[in-house]
């Protein structure tokens, strides 16, 4: 796309101002906020939990588009969103490289998870995360459910699968064992479950579906585990419509101190303990 020139920009952002002016003067509030997210933010209810909040605050609605974290990059390429969260750190770089973001701020994390049956038929127990699923591959003789959805729960499955040393196409057609839901983390759980089978998931969603599940954790330690949650406001250079003073409102309410408490919060007082861990910006060690 061909970049702006100072003048048109400084043109685009005028007309937008005024838009806003205008429509706060009609409406009372400001323009919603269009925000693409990962569907363990959503599942888990985080976004239910902090929405009331945010709109409160800044006299605005939040529009939360559900979504895996490839379908959701994919909205913020094409401007249809102002800002994006979610959970895959190659391809968020990747956004802000080529112009579409303008910071990758993580707010949060906690860790992925494999879960499956109680009995463990495939024996992964104790293994590291990159040695279960190689247990997994070679047996073929426990099901294994994937979101199949490019998601960043599937990137992060790859991404096993290579530190395993297997390509993922040969996985895919190994053999009726592995099977892709094309779901979300929730309903993938809840597939697992009816299929007694393994799956990856967050921490987050599992313990958000746990009433609802036989499933139990298998394998919870390992470096490749962590879980890093990001928001991206779009660069209005590249998509001249985009809220972007209402995304850097976001960023902001999401690491302040405030929130970043009720995030830490999250969850303890059902569960026994926080569904997402706050980092305030900054990116957690491995």
């Amino acid at each position: 796309m061909k970049k702006m020139s100072a003048k048109t920009l400084m043109i685009a952002l005028a007309v937008i101002a005024l838009a806003i002016i205008v429509s706060v003067v009609v409406t009372g509030r400001a323009p919603a906020l269009k925000v693409a997210t990962t569907s363990s933010l959503y599942d888990t209810g985080l976004w239910e939990y902090l929405e009331p909040k945010f709109e409160q605050e800044y006299g605005t609605k939040l529009h939360i588009f559900y979504a895996g974290t490839g379908i959701a990059l994919e909205y913020g390429k094409r401007g249809d969103v102002d800002a994006v969260a979610i959970h895959d750190k190659a391809r968020e770089e990747q956004f802000v490289a080529e112009g579409y973001g303008l910071q990758r701020v993580p707010f949060a994390y906690n860790y992925f998870l494999i879960v499956g049956p109680p009995d463990d038929p495939a024996g992964i127990e104790g293994l590291s995360p990159e040695d279960a699923f190689a247990r997994l591959m070679e047996t073929g003789s426990a099901e294994f459910v994937s979101r199949g959805d490019d998601s960043g729960t599937h990137a992060k499955e790859k991404a096993i699968w290579r530190a395993a040393g297997f390509d993922y196409e040969a996985v895919r057609h190994a053999g009726a064992w592995y099977v892709e839901a094309g779901r979300g983390m929730g309903p993938t759980l809840l597939m697992a479950n009816e299929k007694n089978a393994y799956t990856l998931t967050d921490n987050g969603t599992f313990l958000a579906y746990k009433g609802d599940l036989d499933l139990v954790p298998i394998v919870e330690t390992g470096a490749m585990l962590l879980n890093v949650y990001s928001i991206i406001a779009i660069d209005p250079e590249r998509h001249a419509g985009a809220n972007v003073e209402m995304a850097n409102n976001l960023v902001y309410f999401l690491i302040s101190p405030e929130i970043q408490e009720m995030i830490g919060n999250y969850g303890v007082a059902e569960y026994g303990v926080p569904l997402f861990v706050p980092c305030a910006g900054q990116e957690p060690e491995e």
